[in-house]
């Protein structure tokens, strides 16, 4: 147990080297609770971890020292997330593709017409990632990191010519607008719903109205129902053209921008200069009019044959943005090669064969567990949730016996905010929420992960350790077939 307790504190030791010179943790005190939660047993909440690291997330557009190699700026419903898809597979794909090749070196903007509310209950629903910028309400709030750190400038900005009482006047005066619910009513956005025959009537109308009391606003229909009243400087296409002149200012504008989206509402996204745009398969009417008539020439604005998210991928591909194959669609990751050391397509790959053999996708072969043992450490330690530590080839053989346990079920794995810090010349932290869904349980875990090339004999990285810790104390009740 000595020699054990010897090699979790050289562990602890390369977790305090991730902390003081890990870009991410510049401003964070060496003893932060935030980095103790992965040293430690006792569950932790998000607020307390958060808190913890604000100086980070207020400067969430520091992540990188340098340009991004790529941002994309995605809608959310029918673009990103296929409400049409039960399984999830295309939004899945997606987030293989982006922790294992993007996350470390670039940004992703989720902008959506949904308010806070609405996009909260939304991630509770779909197995999203966590991006580093969140649009809101059609582009009248823009945010920062996990805890959402509004952008102040732009609030600022969208103050002028706009009153919101005068917006509730007139609207008043037409019947045929619904208020929509409280929650969608912000700041500088007003919502109803419309029927598809009266809207252009309307909005002509209101428009003038509006104008003549001194306002300079702009209307949006959506989605043949959804009516939104925002600042004439608000917008999906204006936030982004926003973010785009504070990263050129700051010399950090990105290699490449992809807009994404599918309704009428994403149409200013396309129509910023030097962006790349994909309008999804199921693109509506609105978006696909607009585009004849705005953007028909526009090469660099595809419709793709993919749906959501597979369009999104697509996209990647066909304007060479980079790497567009997922990990996900890879039959079998044993024989995946990498050319480099790749720590995040490593986790990656892990927790996509740990998904498919418990729902019966791969055969239960001696050999695949002789292989992952190869990869783990004879003396390599995992760190249980729940503080119970078990050696990495004991884990390994716990796989034998859940081979399939969870075929039929609605089972799934991934990863989230996937960061490897290189801390020797053969040794890499990566650090990472691990999400596990059965059903419509969930539940979630900060992971700490510490690879090594020394091994030659290993092709790739060998697992020295691992270390996890409930993430906002999820995991009270204990969870005994949480494995890795």
């Amino acid at each position: 147990m000595q020699k054990m307790a010897n090699k979790y504190n050289t562990f602890l030791l390369k977790i305090n080297i991730f902390v003081v010179h890990h870009p991410l943790t510049t401003n964070i005190p060496i003893s932060s609770p935030f980095f103790l939660v992965r040293c430690s047993s006792t569950p932790v909440t998000a607020a307390a971890a958060i808190s913890q690291i604000e100086p980070y997330l207020r400067t969430s557009m520091d992540r990188l020292s340098g340009a991004a190699r790529l941002m994309i700026v995605s809608d959310l419903d029918h673009t990103m997330v296929d409400h049409h898809d039960p399984e999830n597979l295309s939004l899945l794909r997606f987030n293989a593709l982006w922790e294992s090749k993007y996350r470390e070196n670039s940004l992703l903007v989720f902008s959506t017409g949904r308010s806070p509310t609405l996009y909260k209950e939304l991630r509770k629903e779909k197995p999203m990632l966590t991006p580093d910028i969140t649009i809101l309400s059609v582009g009248t709030e823009i945010t920062y990191g996990n805890s959402m750190v509004p952008d102040e400038g732009w609030v600022e900005f969208l103050n002028h010519k706009w009153d919101r009482n005068i917006v509730s006047e007139e609207t008043k005066k037409f019947s045929e607008l619904k208020l929509q619910s409280e929650t969608e009513q912000r700041l500088h956005k007003v919502s109803f719903y419309v029927q598809k025959d009266k809207a252009q009537e309307i909005m002509k109308a209101l428009s003038t109205r509006l104008k003549e009391r001194g306002l300079d606003v702009k209307i949006i229909y959506s989605g043949g129902i959804d009516l939104d009243i925002l600042p004439q400087g608000a917008g999906k296409g204006q936030a982004l053209a926003y973010l785009l002149k504070k990263f050129k200012a700051e010399g950090k504008m990105p290699d490449n921008t992809l807009a994404c989206g599918d309704s009428g509402n994403d149409a200013e996204l396309f129509s910023i200069p030097d962006v790349h745009g994909v309008m999804v398969s199921n693109a509506q009417e609105e978006l696909l009019q607009w585009h004849a008539a705005n953007a028909k020439g526009n090469t660099k604005i595809i419709h793709a044959t993919e749906r959501c998210a597979a369009g999104i991928i697509q996209a990647i591909g066909h304007f060479n943005l980079g790497p567009s194959t997922s990990p996900r669609d890879v039959t079998d990751l044993s024989d995946s090669k990498m050319e480099n050391v790749d720590p995040a397509y490593e986790v990656v790959k892990f927790y996509i064969f740990y998904e498919r053999w418990r729902r019966a996708e791969v055969q239960s072969s001696e050999l695949y567990l002789a292989n992952l043992k190869a990869v783990c450490s004879p003396s390599g330690i995992f760190i249980h949730p729940s503080g119970i530590e078990q050696s990495l080839h004991d884990c390994v053989n716990l796989l034998k016996t859940c081979s399939g346990d969870k075929q039929g079920a609605k089972f799934r794995v991934w990863v989230d905010q996937v960061l490897p810090l290189q801390i020797g010349s053969d040794s890499w932290l990566v650090k990472f929420k691990k999400w596990e869904q059965l059903g419509e349980e969930r539940k979630c875990c900060l992971t700490t992960v510490l690879l090594s090339s020394k091994d030659m004999r290993v092709a790739g990285l060998t697992w020295m350790h691992v270390h996890q810790t409930w993430f906002d104390g999820e995991g009270q009740n204990g969870h005994p077939d949480w494995l890795f």
